[in-house]
């Protein structure tokens, strides 16, 4: 197919997961919008992912579905009667699964642009483009810009913060003492399980590791972030740790703008590691199964810890701190 030339256009992009799988997505909708600044550019995302689009620069608008529940006959034809309504022209999907492209050839959608993942899918598509999961995962997704003749180099990580939460990440350090210089911020992980194991890093090993740091440096202000699925672990944390600092941001923006005036952001897969790599601020991630080059990029400001089990309870505190202090 030949490049669109029009940028007075309507273009969709429907993109499964969190907030991580989105913020991953957002060079590949710089891209596009850098092609077509005109164009309106929304988004089909699960409930549980649209906070992270409160950072970004190229989205028009969010549409709610959640790909990974249990839909009714009647939900897919209430998105597929929002999509009819607003006759996008092109449409991005990163979804693997065919009803999806069903859905979208049903829209009368005249481009769909999606992965050749199955034989099922690609009868609905007018474009397939080849799927190399073995990369990057931000590099797999902007592989499907090959679909619109768009070839650049895949970005970094970049967001739009709004000011009042630029504003609110200011009175917050304020709040907290930090006017005057860095300080590290980690993030314990949600204290839930996933497949039976646990997504958060162990309440002892954190202690081992604030306590080494507050005996290395005690004038580095240590801050704890907590949210809806880590409040008893952080609670706990500040009672064994006297001294630590606590934040909760309400939303990414905030979440954003109080790591980029971090010195270094500890944390875990989740919502804060993607707002640091964002922010380019010196990040330090703790994964159990996941393959660091899989969600990190190659930058010497970020640095993934690999499990040797797949469980994240099993990297040794030690094994952070000599990352941390360089031995």
């Amino acid at each position: 197919m030949q490049p669109y030339n029009n940028c007075l256009m309507r273009i969709l992009a429907l993109v499964p997961g969190g907030i991580g799988d989105q913020i991953l997505f957002f060079p590949t909708l710089d891209d596009l919008k850098a092609t077509y600044p005109d164009a309106q550019i929304d988004v089909v995302v699960e409930p549980r992912a649209k906070a992270a689009y409160r950072v970004s620069k190229s989205v028009s608008d969010t549409i709610l579905f959640d790909f990974s529940g249990s839909n009714s006959l009647a939900d897919w034809g209430n998105l597929l009667g929002v999509l009819r309504d607003r006759e996008y022209d092109i449409a991005l999907s990163l979804s693997p699964g065919w009803g999806t492209g069903f859905l979208l050839w049903l829209s009368g959608i005249p481009t769909r642009i999606g992965f050749s993942r199955s034989s099922a899918t690609e009868r609905f598509l007018t474009q397939a483009v080849e799927f190399r999961p073995e990369q990057y995962e931000a590099a797999v997704y902007h592989d499907i810009l090959k679909g619109l003749k768009i070839d650049k180099p895949l970005g970094e990580l970049a967001v739009s913060v709004p000011t009042k939460d630029l504003e609110w990440a200011d009175a917050e350090r304020k709040r907290l003492g930090l006017q005057d210089g860095g300080y590290v911020l980690m993030y314990s992980g949600a204290d839930t399980q996933k497949k039976g194991r646990l997504k958060s890093y162990p309440i002892e090993n954190w202690q081992k590791i604030i306590a080494d740091f507050k005996q290395k440096q005690p004038e580095l202000p240590l801050v704890l972030i907590a949210d809806e699925e880590n409040a008893a672990l952080v609670a706990e944390l500040i009672k064994l740790c006297p001294g630590t600092k606590t934040s909760a941001p309400e939303n990414m923006g905030q979440l954003v703008a109080m790591t980029a005036g971090a010195s270094l952001v500890l944390t875990t897969d989740g919502a804060p590691m993607y707002a640091a790599i964002a922010a380019q601020t010196f990040t330090l991630a703790l994964l159990g199964e996941t393959e660091p080059a899989k969600i990190l990029p190659k930058s010497d400001r970020v640095l993934g810890i690999k499990s040797p089990t797949g469980k994240m309870a099993d990297i040794a505190p030690q094994m952070v701190l000599d990352r941390v202090w360089g031995g």
